[in-house]
């Protein structure tokens, strides 16, 4: 288990990742540089080594975005890593005859008082607030697409042997997706970005009552705990931030940023 949990005004941050008790080697990868105002989640897939290498990729090219000076110049570094990890692993998916590769990603990008989550995949970023929680981001998966269609019911979804089948991810396509929602981030909002390695062991009220009984590291370190006693089959990453500060600046994000690309792997 790696912790990486820091303070750095206004943010609380606590970061977990663990290997689980079922694989041997640990495919997702975290980006925390809330100096820079991003967090990210990436979930590789594609066997161990592939899909190590594809998070591991897609968690490089956030690292690099540094230092911005507004929002729109923070998403545009974003959506140029994300284009450049894309391309690394679409051609290293053509070098290797065409073994399969790629990573979901979830990202938190905050810039002044305005917040963005994006992601592709099945990886979830959750907003605290007022002692309610929220999914922010949709998951891109074949049981979400046949639950919004009536197919399924959201318990048979949790159930279904193909709730693990992702219908958006980075290196699947020459050109990636993502999705984009914005708002202004307020005092004491708490974002949980977390790999499904999570969410299938725990549900959004018992991250709920974690948040609101521990800090930020505490709290990812509660989770963790929980997921491993519940038999953890999957790697398990959990980024929880909290913003504290509260002023009156104000900036405004680019109304929406998307690649496209197909939808189906």
């Amino acid at each position: 288990m790696n912790d990486f949990g820091r303070t750095t005004a206004p943010f609380e941050t606590g970061a977990v990742s663990h290997v689980g008790r079922v694989r041997s080697a640990n495919e997702d990868n975290l980006v925390v540089r809330p100096e820079f105002g991003v967090w990210a989640v990436a979930d590789g897939m594609g066997g161990h080594e592939n899909g190590a290498l594809a998070s591991a990729t897609v968690a490089a090219a956030i690292e690099r975005i540094g230092a911005t000076q507004s929002a729109p110049e923070l998403l545009a570094r974003l959506e140029e890593g994300v284009l450049e990890a894309n391309a690394e692993l679409r051609q290293r998916i053509a070098d290797n005859g065409g073994a399969p590769m790629g990573s979901t990603l979830a990202v938190l990008l905050v810039h002044d008082r305005h917040f963005a989550c994006v992601w592709s995949g099945d990886s979830r970023i959750y907003l605290i607030r007022a002692g309610q929680i929220a999914q922010i981001s949709r998951d891109h998966t074949e049981v979400q697409d046949m639950v919004e269609r009536g197919v399924l019911t959201p318990a048979e979804a949790r159930n279904s042997p193909r709730r693990h089948v992702i219908t958006r991810a980075i290196g699947v396509h020459d050109m990636p997706e993502l999705d984009l929602d914005s708002g202004e981030i307020e005092s004491e909002d708490v974002f949980v970005l977390c790999s499904d390695g999570l969410t299938e062991h725990v549900a959004d009220d018992e991250i709920l009552r974690a948040v609101e009984d521990a800090g930020a590291q505490q709290a990812c370190n509660a989770l963790l705990a929980l997921t491993l006693q519940r038999g953890a089959r999957d790697n398990v990453t959990v980024i929880i931030v909290r913003y504290h500060q509260d002023d009156s600046r104000n900036t405004q994000w680019m109304p929406n940023m998307r690649m496209q690309g197909n939808d189906t792997p």
